[in-house]
């Protein structure tokens, strides 16, 4: 006799039923870890985020000690953002051979070297204006920005980065950067693109972070408006098409629909940026006891994999590793 109906319950009955046939796992290979890499003359400076309860601007001996306690717990790549002592029209300290990020890779290299480090490569945290590219006329002038952004990647890489992720959204900013990192002899060097970048309320808390709050205006003439996804396709087949390895969406949960229409357009490595206010906002309303936080952590950064993402940058990567090696 043929079931009258279906009874999925017969999977759900125990937690080892449901963990044989679960989809969707979060991994520690999946996480990418943020640190803010502060220029100081305090080695040991850990300045707390207020707006990101649990994240710091870190100097140089807390960051060391940071990156080494997430080793422990199986981290296995990070990203870089920094915080230099003094910002000019040019973003002068984006490329510097002795810049904040360039001292961090070193740093993070010679003590770890089978991380995998990635750097941010935009000039929204090195300019006095807080936009992410050269202005003039009060306008961010795109073309211009590209020979800055290619040469800040290349001081990266030179430091030891294993990879750049231009997250600045000029037009042609892949293709630039990949021109230059080829013509400095790292062909082997990989580009993450932040390809669809959001103009999203929820970079508050960042903006905070790292100092790169624009001085004026906004950057909605140069990040997508949220309204838009069949525009995600174009911004992505456009850096797909000048040499990016691995593409990314941000924000992450606001996102899905267009993180889950990428997924199935490009075969390209996906990325997902769950970003600072989608951080904040868990946070907050963990510590008003509104929520579980590690139960909803769990569920976001799964409900982020499920539709599609094969890489997560998330400040709550190193909960999750921990977490995770407790279960292990």
């Amino acid at each position: 006799m043929s079931p009258e109906f279906f009874r999925g319950r017969r999977l759900r009955g125990s937690k080892a039923l449901r963990e044989m046939v679960r989809e969707t796992d979060i991994q520690p290979q999946d996480m990418i870890m943020p640190y803010f890499a502060a220029e100081t003359d305090d080695r040991d400076f850990k300045r707390p985020i207020n707006s990101m309860p649990g994240q710091f601007q870190l100097g140089p001996a807390q960051l060391k000690k940071s990156v080494a306690q997430a080793r422990e717990l199986g981290l296995r790549a990070l990203i870089l953002f920094g915080l230099p002592k003094k910002k000019d029209l040019t973003a002068s300290q984006a490329y510097a051979d002795e810049g904040v990020v360039q001292q961090a890779v070193r740093m993070i290299k010679d003590e770890f070297p089978e991380l995998v480090v990635i750097t941010d490569v935009c000039l929204c945290e090195y300019t006095s204006h807080g936009h992410c590219g050269l202005v003039s006329g009060g306008e961010v002038q795109n073309d211009p920005t590209l020979e800055l952004l290619a040469k800040t990647a290349v001081s990266h890489v030179r430091a030891g980065a294993d990879m750049v992720a231009p997250s600045d959204m000029m037009d042609g900013r892949v293709l630039a950067i990949r021109a230059a990192l080829d013509q400095a002899g790292f062909v082997n060097t990989p580009i993450m693109s932040y390809a669809i970048k959001y103009a999203s309320s929820f970079y508050g808390p960042f903006r905070e972070a790292a100092e790169s709050a624009p001085r004026f205006g906004d950057r909605k003439t140069y990040q997508m408006d949220p309204a838009n996804a069949r525009e995600a396709l174009r911004e992505a087949a456009a850096d797909a098409m000048e040499g990016a390895d691995i593409l990314m969406v941000k924000p992450a949960l606001p996102y899905l629909d267009v993180l889950r229409t990428v997924r199935d357009s490009f075969d390209l490595p996906l990325a997902a940026y769950q970003v600072s206010g989608e951080y904040a906002v868990i946070k907050a309303a963990a510590q008003n006891g509104w929520i579980d936080e590690e139960l909803m952590v769990m569920e976001t950064l799964t409900a982020i994999k499920r539709a599609g993402a094969d890489l997560i940058l998330s400040y709550f990567s190193e909960d999750v590793l921990r977490l995770l090696s407790q279960r292990s």
